[in-house]
């Protein structure tokens, strides 16, 4: 798959009803009445390209907000669709996750970090296309390191997949506010996370193609 030939971005239905200067609820009846192309996360929540929206909109003679329309034009050859980083401080897990993937996905190249600055260090120079990200690093706030990734150009807005031993009133919600692609708790299922990692490449080949 190597790297794309554009940027994906994609937005939550939230984000969509922002944009649109509409309620939620309407984002999610256009997207449930089937106008608004888009596919939905293990976790239940919508998402839409920027393509679509832009799409939509341009269909309806409605206005295309600056942003939709960047978002779905800005080249950006940067990002490596066959690497994936894998940020766990438990590293027999982070050996279990490398082990499947090499065993199930061996074209994804896996990368690896223990800790907030390697992660850092990694995504800024190597570029993954995917992360798999725990959010319960000590001293680290695993939320706001989400929410970099996936607002800061510098790190090309890869997919990140969450996952968590956490279980905290609300946290699911922040998470994906902060722009996570999917959620998934501990114990990891080895299997949804697989598949989530290839429902999402193959998202990508359709989209821009191999």
């Amino acid at each position: 798959m190597a790297k794309s030939a554009k940027r994906v971005r994609i937005f939550s239905a939230l984000e969509v009803a922002n944009l649109c200067g509409v309620v939620n609820q309407t984002a999610i009846n256009w997207i449930r009445n089937g106008h608004l192309k888009a596919f939905t996360t293990p976790g239940g929540q919508y998402r839409v390209y920027a393509e679509d929206l832009s799409e939509f909109l341009e269909g309806r003679g409605m206005r295309i907000p600056d942003e939709v329309r960047a978002e779905a034009t800005l080249e950006d050859a940067s990002l490596d669709w066959d690497t994936i980083l894998v940020v766990d401080d438990d590293k027999a897990l982070v050996d279990v996750i490398v082990r499947t993937f090499q065993k199930d996905a061996p074209s994804f190249n896996i990368l690896t970090a223990y800790d907030g600055f390697e992660a850092g260090s990694a995504i800024v120079e190597k570029k993954p296309g995917f992360i798999i990200l725990d959010i319960g690093l000590p001293g680290v706030d695993g939320v706001k390191i989400c929410r970099q990734v996936k607002t800061e150009p510098t790190y090309g807005k890869p997919f990140v997949i969450v996952i968590t031993g956490l279980d905290e009133e609300g946290l699911s919600a922040r998470i994906m506010t902060a722009g996570a692609d999917a959620l998934l708790p501990k114990p990891l299922d080895l299997d949804g996370l697989l598949a989530i990692i290839q429902d999402l490449a193959g998202k990508v080949r359709d989209t821009y193609g191999s």
